[in-house]
């Protein structure tokens, strides 16, 4: 192998700030790195990018991987369908594009036409299309862009017959659906920006939700829900499917939410509190006339759907539609019917009902997998979902809804054959007993002598479901005989709200011990071994890679944590950091709750060590999981590094928290991080 001389790493300066917790000292040197404004810390991200492309730029066989996903990314990619007015929309990359195109024809067989090209928003690929609500009868639309991946978007109304602009765009718009009500206009949610400060890092707590009519500027716009009486909340809207429902959600945190419903049928009704507290999960999918039906999680962990009349629509009055089951249940609608989408074993199993909520039958998917996009219009009689698994590239069904017949519609084209490879579940004990599935993709034919390049990729968090999708980036780790492994960690939501609290606030290390435990059943059982380990994840899931191995330094060889929240003392001082509380707790919470974050908070738990090659990715435009968690992170890692493997960090420049990424950009991202992991492993990409 190629001998890499690292340049040395820059010498990061460090401040004297403390901060005292409960009677405890905190020192925080790297305080500094927070202000993403500065010139230093401008200068500090320009020579750590240096060093990184210098290390990165040496691998002998960097390009050649660039070359490969290059090729792999280069088919044609489709979006299922969807009817809005007289015409059918699509989303299509032709293979290399920087972003989507969004199609339309008329009906089935018209001939295409493209509506909006997101390449054409900036010069350089970076803004991107995020979003996009029609009105009922599909004149209107409004769509949103992100600029360089930030969260701030701005919304653009367009009439659909001939593209042309309609009144004002509307700006610094942030978590925010939008919901049109009739032709007038409609319902958004937004922030105030921050003034003073950074206006990607800066708090932001008071969202609100408006009103804006067609026509009007957006100074004008009614305040219809939120802001100062309702602090740290995050607000959505949405119109059930006859608009006659105004449907308002507030959260304080990532779980549990107040419900609001207002009757837009009745000039000048109340918005009515049906949920006043954020004990559980109330989501309205539908309504007959005063029927509403809603899917909870009250006295169900595992969700149910109920029913309640608006006129009397207290959760005491809910009546069981579809009861609990033992697997997790979310929902869709469509031609008069009730999707049940259900988690079993990580993986989906899809039953069809009536109104009524009587079982019309059980829906044959192609296999084992994820199957998605089980929803339409009330009119509709068929509807596109899509099904894929680590070995089954993402392929277009249409359903019939009253026959229940799926007709293959889109075959993805990428380069890959699945009958060479096989992904099967295994189940292993953590270190508390607990049972734990995971899911194991490798070329078939693999021999199990501890020396497969291997990536533990996992999440455990916020209640989100890991399960399987096919990955074009990751051909190129099984085309080498390597081997990707994801397991259903406690934190997420596959076997519901029991299984995300049991990793949570004082519970957190649970999600610690399932990842080292699915590690060691890795090595254990000669898939891989330590020299030949990677492991990743984004997020919450670069908290994970950060808190391990501070833990476990000697786990693995490479560690690959990408947007991660790594000051778990600082986290909710930033953007709309407050609203993870529920996962995580605070350090102001209590004596117990800061000794908890202190000692796993991986910028804390650093100390000197021999650490796995790690490299840190991130982006300046990160306005989620601000940089400054990874900036600090890096510093630490690379002043405590006791061993010759590198520490570095690759920030990407005009990119987000990982949305709207061009297509180069991502091929770029994914070539730097198989060369870094081959590279180190001592193993020659083929």
């Amino acid at each position: 192998m190629t001998t890499i001389k690292t340049l040395p790493y820059p010498q990061t300066k460090k401040g004297t700030v403390t901060d005292i917790y409960f009677g405890t000292t905190v020192a925080d040197p790297y305080r500094w790195l927070e202000d993403d404004r500065a010139d230093d810390t401008k200068a500090w991200v320009q020579e750590q990018n240096k060093v990184t492309q210098n290390y990165l730029g040496q691998i002998p066989f960097r390009e050649a991987i660039r070359e490969r996903l290059t090729k792999l990314w280069n088919y044609e990619r489709y979006g299922a369908p969807f009817n809005e007015g007289e015409y059918t929309y699509f989303y299509k990359n032709d293979g290399l594009q920087s972003q989507s195109v969004l199609w339309r024809q008329k009906g089935e067989n018209g001939k295409p036409e493209v509506f909006l090209d997101p390449n054409k928003f900036s010069a350089d690929g970076t803004t991107s299309l995020q979003g996009i609500n029609f009105t009922k009868d599909g004149s209107l639309a409004a769509y949103q862009i992100s600029e360089g991946g930030s969260d701030w978007r701005k919304v653009i109304i367009i009439k659909t017959a001939d593209k042309s602009v309609v009144g004002d765009t509307l700006i610094d718009v942030k978590f925010s659906g939008l919901a049109w009500h009739g032709n007038d206009g409609f319902y958004y949610s937004s922030y105030d920006k921050p003034k003073e400060g950074s206006q990607l890092a800066g708090l932001t707590q008071y969202h609100k939700l408006y009103y804006h009519k067609l026509g009007t500027p957006q100074s004008s716009d009614k305040l219809v829900f939120g802001g100062e009486k309702t602090p740290r909340r995050y607000i959505g809207a949405g119109l059930t499917e006859d608009e006659r429902f105004l449907i308002i959600s507030a959260s304080t945190t990532t779980t549990g939410n107040e419900l609001y419903i207002q009757d837009l049928s009745k000039s000048g009704s109340p918005i009515v509190t049906v949920v006043g507290n954020f004990d559980n999960e109330h989501n309205v999918i539908d309504n007959v006339g005063d029927k509403l039906y809603i899917l909870t999680n009250l006295n169900a962990p595992n969700n149910r759907i109920v029913t309640v009349d608006f006129n009397n629509g207290k959760p005491s009055a809910y009546k069981d539609l579809i009861p609990e089951t033992d697997n997790v249940l979310s929902a869709g609608t469509g031609g008069g019917k009730i999707f049940a989408e259900y988690l079993k074993d990580a993986t989906s199993l899809v039953q069809q009902y009536d109104m009524n909520g009587k079982l019309e039958r059980s829906i044959t998917l192609p296999s084992v997998g994820s199957a998605g996009g089980f929803g339409a219009k009330k009119h509709e009689k068929v509807l596109y979902y899509t099904f894929t698994s680590y070995v089954y590239p993402p392929s277009i069904f249409k359903y019939d809804i009253a026959t229940g017949k799926s007709t293959l519609y889109k075959k993805a084209g990428v380069d890959f054959n699945p009958d060479l490879y096989e992904s099967k579940q295994i189940f292993y004990n953590s270190k508390d007993g607990t049972r734990v599935p995971m899911i194991i993709t490798y070329k078939k034919g693999t021999v199990l002598n501890g020396k497969n390049p291997t990536l533990l990729y996992a999440y455990g968090g916020f209640n989100v479901n890991l399960t399987p999708g096919f990955s074009t980036s990751n051909i190129v780790l099984l085309e080498q005989g390597g081997i990707y492994a994801v397991p259903n960690l406690r934190g997420g939501g596959e076997y519901g709200e029991k299984w995300h609290l049991a990793g949570t606030k004082l519970n957190k290390q649970n999600v610690f011990d399932d990842f080292i435990a699915a590690a060691e059943y890795l090595i254990q059982n000669k898939y891989t071994s330590k020299d030949y380990l990677a492991i990743a994840g984004g997020s919450n899931g670069g908290l994970l890679v950060g808190a391990t191995i501070a833990q476990r330094p000697d786990l693995c060889m490479v560690a690959f944590p990408a947007v991660g929240v790594m000051d778990m003392l600082r986290y909710n001082k930033f953007t709309a950091g407050a609203g993870w509380a529920y996962d995580y707790g605070t350090a102001e919470d209590s004596k117990e709750m800061f000794e908890y974050l202190y000692k796993y908070s991986p910028v804390h738990a650093l100390k000197p060590a021999d650490y796995p090659a790690t490299l840190v990715t991130t982006a300046d435009h990160d306005d989620r999981v601000v940089p400054a968690h990874s900036f600090k992170f890096a510093a630490r890692l690379q002043e405590v590094q006791r061993g010759q493997l590198p520490v570095l960090i690759r920030i990407e420049t005009k990119a987000g928290h990982g949305a709207g990424k061009s297509t180069a950009q991502v091929i770029s991202e994914q070539a730097d991080k198989w060369s870094f992991m081959f590279q180190n492993m001592g193993l020659w990409w083929k």
